[in-house]
């Protein structure tokens, strides 16, 4: 049987800027992906602390040691300058592995930082 598990987690990062006019996505700190075992183009929930608004979107890295955490595109309207948010991302595996697998959590400091 295959399940869907965190694999990834970002708690309580700050959202750095919002880019209504880009394509889509949201752009993370190539360190805090690093941290949170994340790669340019998986698939992230975006939970928004502040207005409670959910959205599935893909990652871009963003500038290494910059603490970037942009909304883009459309997303831009799910969240402002400031606001507090959780990146997840799931992997799907088998039961029995899924047991014993640990997922990367981070908890970023002031500025997004590790």
């Amino acid at each position: 049987m295959q399940i869907e598990i965190l694999k990834s987690k970002i708690h309580r990062a700050v959202i750095t800027e919002a880019n209504l006019n880009y394509v889509g996505s949201i752009t993370i700190d190539q360190d805090l992906m690093d941290a949170a075992n994340l790669i340019e183009n998986e698939k992230v929930q975006v939970v928004n602390v502040n207005n409670g608004s959910r959205i599935e979107t893909y990652v871009i890295k963003g500038g290494r040691g910059t603490g970037v955490c942009c909304l883009n595109g459309p997303a831009a309207r799910r969240g402002a300058e400031g606001d507090i948010i959780i990146i997840i991302s799931y992997a799907t595996m088998d039961f029995e592995a899924a047991k014993s697998f640990k997922p990367s959590i981070i908890f970023p400091k002031e500025g997004n930082k590790l």
